[in-house]
């Protein structure tokens, strides 16, 4: 699902009705309760969503709205709904943008999301080069500086080809590396600065995506 170019409204904010439906919903993840409540995710969830990626698009490009649908096929977790609707504008090769909207507000954030073994070799190889390693650490400590958190998947112990006591370590541990920022829920989630504020977010990892692009590319 993509954004629609004739988006039904102009983004104003996300309403409390949007936090509301998935309490809800994870209070009763069910059939019963999405079919009573459609209307209100429709009106309250995805339109919002659809008004904000559709204003940052310009800048950024179009966006992905993911499904609603969890995929249960192999998960010992039965429950048929996301508790949360995300979407994801890809950049540059392997990185891009993403933001939420869930029962406890607003997260947006980004990076690179490994696809295959020979990304995350990629990664790992520019982490430990100098020049390239030291530029992504300036560039997380800065992100960390501004609230945004380090996620990724990574490994527990030391990769390997690796030293444990390499300056880098912990960063060498991540087989992708992802950075978001967590708003919960203040008073502007429901104004127009919440599109200020995403896009902030977005330009303020930037420079991460290009480093990906540069040093890790789409292998």
């Amino acid at each position: 699902m993509s954004a629609d170019p004739t988006s039904p409204r102009p983004f104003a904010g996300f309403p409390v009705a949007a936090l509301g439906f998935y309490a809800g919903l994870e209070a009763d993840n069910s059939k019963a309760y999405w079919t009573d409540h459609k209307t209100q995710w429709e009106n309250e969830v995805r339109e919002p969503m659809l008004a904000l990626v559709d204003a940052l698009a310009d800048e950024f490009g179009e966006a992905k709205l993911f499904r609603p649908n969890r995929d249960i096929r192999f998960s010992a977790d039965k429950s048929p709904y996301k508790t949360h609707l995300g979407a994801f504008v890809a950049s540059e090769p392997g990185s891009g943008y993403y933001v939420e909207i869930n029962a406890s507000g607003l997260r947006a954030g980004g990076g690179f999301r490994a696809h295959s073994t020979a990304q995350t070799a990629n990664l790992r190889r520019a982490v430990d080069a100098s020049a390239s390693g030291l530029q992504l650490e300036s560039l997380l400590d800065g992100l960390r500086r501004k609230q945004f958190e380090v996620h990724g998947e990574k490994v527990r112990t030391t990769p390997r080809g690796y030293a444990a006591d390499h300056p880098r370590i912990e960063t060498l541990r991540h087989k992708e590396l992802m950075v978001i920022r967590d708003f919960g829920d203040p008073e502007w989630l429901a104004t127009k600065r919440a599109l200020t504020r995403v896009r902030e977010t977005w330009r303020a990892i930037r420079p991460l995506n290009e480093w990906v692009a540069e040093h890790v590319g789409g292998a």
